[in-house]
């Protein structure tokens, strides 16, 4: 439910606007990873952050929030927006929306399948990729036990070369596709069980397990209760999906069940994402009203 974007966005929006302290922030950060870093890709996105340049050493965490400062500007400024200057970016292949075409952090932002972008007053924007590091697993332990714990997140800041059109999705048409969604979901998990010969016993646990990873992070305080419900939901249907593709039946009398699942599942990975982006969009809004 919260990739490391949407938390970072969220907590650092509801920082500049007074909703949160800096502390806030960074331990929203830390619940992700111990550790955080930013650079700067280049001279211009250096130059409208404050990052240094031309050395490109790892800044810590309060000089990535500084860095978020800088590039959105002082809500003193004349000119600040009436939007908040930050956005949530989560593009897959085919859906680049938002993504400035042939650059680099376009094809950054899409191998993330995540990105933040922050315009400033000026109408100067940047994007922030974070780049996701693992610590070493026991090679001893077998494959199946090997698990990769998330130990730093580095994020780059790359300068656009033009204010990004984001989308503002109505956060009520968005909860009311992802109804249809969940329903959808369900009743897929449901056949695919049935026709999965009984290798798994408890699906349904499968998917409370993965929704557990994710509920130890929290929204900013001012977060509305209708998002919150949406970002719930759009997680419980991305839980069904995961575990969905590791259940697909295989063999003749199983056919017809994976083909109706499939059918079922294939367009719901884009109502989750519409949801999510417009679940958090209702956040960052918030905090300014």
């Amino acid at each position: 439910m919260w990739c490391p974007s949407a938390s970072l966005s969220t907590w650092a929006n509801a920082w500049l606007a007074g909703r949160a302290a800096p502390d806030d922030v960074l331990d929203a950060l830390s619940a992700r990873a111990p550790t955080h870093s930013v650079t700067a890709y280049d001279s211009v996105a250096a130059g409208r952050t404050g990052l240094p340049w031309p050395d490109v050493d790892d800044a810590g965490a309060m000089s990535l929030l500084q860095t978020l400062r800088t590039a959105a500007g002082r809500r003193a400024d004349i000119a600040w927006p009436a939007r908040p200057g930050i956005g949530l970016v989560l593009p897959v292949p085919g859906d680049v929306r938002g993504l400035a075409a042939g650059t680099q952090f376009q094809r950054d932002a899409l191998n993330s399948g995540e990105a933040i972008i922050i315009t400033g007053p000026d109408a100067e924007a940047v994007g922030l990729v974070p780049d996701f590091e693992y610590d070493d697993t026991d090679d001893e332990l077998p494959d199946g036990d090997r698990v990769p714990e998330l130990c730093a997140l580095s994020w780059t800041v790359y300068s656009l070369p033009s204010t990004p059109l984001l989308d503002h999705l109505d956060l009520g048409e968005a909860e009311y596709t992802l109804r249809s969604a969940v329903r959808s979901a369900a009743e897929a998990l449901s056949a695919l069980q049935l026709g999965s010969s009984g290798a798994v016993d408890d699906p349904r646990g499968l998917v409370e397990q993965v929704l557990e990873t994710n509920r130890h992070h929290r929204a900013p305080d001012h977060a509305p209760a209708r998002a919150l419900r949406v970002l719930e939901n759009a997680a419980r249907v991305d839980a069904i999906i995961t575990v969905s593709s590791g259940l697909m039946p295989i063999g003749t009398q199983s056919a017809s069940a994976a083909q109706i699942a499939d059918e079922a599942l294939r367009p719901l990975a884009g109502v989750v994402r519409s949801a999510r982006i417009a679940a958090v969009n209702a956040i960052l809004e918030s905090a300014w009203h």
